[in-house]
């Protein structure tokens, strides 16, 4: 079934389609309406699950922590300042290997917040122990969220599925929904293994004794180094019944380039087309798309960007006193490569419109013409 949604819509279909058990609702401006289709859908009985409003952003993460240890398939969404209010229960979800999915649609956070979107929100959390997946558009987020739920419950650990506020959650696009026997074929109902339950007592959330900390953390990077795997696997099997494939990254035509554009989110459509328009100029251009920044996929960018001599990374981020995000993680995991290409680092995107295709334009011109990158991010689409 096709339909023309937003990119929170399509977000709605993907829980309803994961038969989610328990929604904690705090409304926030850019996800609120997730939530409200959802509440529509749980009193319509178009969706069998428990809808719960909160009265803060903590309280709503706190209850998925619970309900999700009772053995209940559980969601939440948040967005900028709500997700900061949820840290410290984030690094709770991730320690407790709880397989909750949640979605963060991408805002401004600073105090000149805007309605434009960068991911300073999600990625300031990218320490907390999530998995975290940059996806492109409409259609990605529901199947990510189908997806993630199954990636979730194999590997033990939480996901944030990540989508800019306008360029996805607010803009339609037409969706391919699947039926329900398809997404319950490839997502069949959640049996956990342990989970909180009067009839056989167990322990959870004892005080975890300083002797066992460095241990609990080796546990929680084992469940990372594994995820990978189980995603890319997660995709090819989904690509079986549903028909699309979504891996920790996209390849495309990096083969044979000479300059690879490194993107993620909904700045990858632009690339895509900019791609299109230089490969029939006769110009050996590449795009590699990250999907999964946690944990970062660095055996896939090293085979991706192997033979080619420059490589630009656009972040639609920043670190501040340091610079893009997405760079410094490519950097890192193409530091021990012999003949490594040369890393520019642009930061673009900041405004209320997507990375222009003029920009992506100057960038490749600047890097051909350039022997060496600058020692900083060059930030792009500045008024001066």
């Amino acid at each position: 079934m096709k339909r023309v949604l937003t990119g929170n819509n399509s977000a709605c279909w993907g829980i309803r389609l994961s038969r989610v058990k328990m929604i904690a609702a705090y409304p926030i401006p850019t996800q609120v309406h997730i939530m409200k289709e959802l509440s529509i859908m749980c009193k319509d009985s178009s969706l069998d699950a428990r809808f719960l409003q909160l009265e803060s952003e903590h309280s709503a993460l706190a209850a998925v922590i619970a309900s999700q240890t009772t053995g209940i398939r559980s969601f939440i969404a948040c967005s900028l300042n709500s997700l900061s209010h949820m840290h410290d229960l984030l690094y709770r979800a991730a320690g407790a290997k709880l397989p909750i999915v949640m979605l963060t649609v991408n805002k401004a956070l600073e105090s000149g917040g805007h309605i434009g979107s960068d991911q300073a929100d999600a990625l300031i959390q990218r320490d907390t122990g999530w998995i975290q997946m940059y996806v492109e558009n409409n259609q990605e987020v529901l199947d990510s969220v189908i997806q993630a739920y199954r990636i979730a419950e194999k590997v033990h650990l939480p996901v944030m599925i990540c989508y800019d506020a306008l360029f996805s959650g607010h803009i339609c696009e037409p969706v391919d929904i699947p039926d329900q026997d398809e997404a319950d074929a490839f997502l069949p109902s959640y049996e956990p293994e342990f989970f909180l339950d009067p009839k056989n007592p167990k322990s959870f959330y004892s005080q975890l004794l300083p002797d066992n900390y460095m241990d609990m953390l080796y546990q929680l990077q084992t469940a990372h180094d594994k995820a990978l795997d189980i995603i890319d696997e997660t995709g090819k099997s989904f690509k079986k019944i549903l028909g699309r494939s979504c891996g920790v990254v996209e390849n495309i035509e990096c083969k044979d380039a000479q300059i690879v554009l490194v993107v993620h989110g909904a700045m990858t459509c632009p690339a895509r087309h900019i791609l299109k328009h230089m490969r029939k100029k006769g110009q050996k251009i590449g795009v590699l798309k990250i999907r999964i920044f946690r944990p970062f996929p660095v055996t896939a960018v090293q085979t991706a960007l192997q033979g080619c001599k420059k490589v630009i990374v656009i972040d639609k981020n920043y670190s501040l006193g340091k610079g893009g995000i997405f760079a410094d993680e490519l950097k890192s995991a193409m530091s021990a490569v012999p003949d490594a290409p040369l890393v520019y680092s642009y930061i673009a995107g900041l405004k209320e419109k997507n990375i222009a295709l003029e920009d992506i334009r100057e960038m490749i011109n600047e890097t051909i013409s350039r022997d060496t990158p600058p020692s900083r991010s060059v930030w792009k689409g500045l008024k001066q």
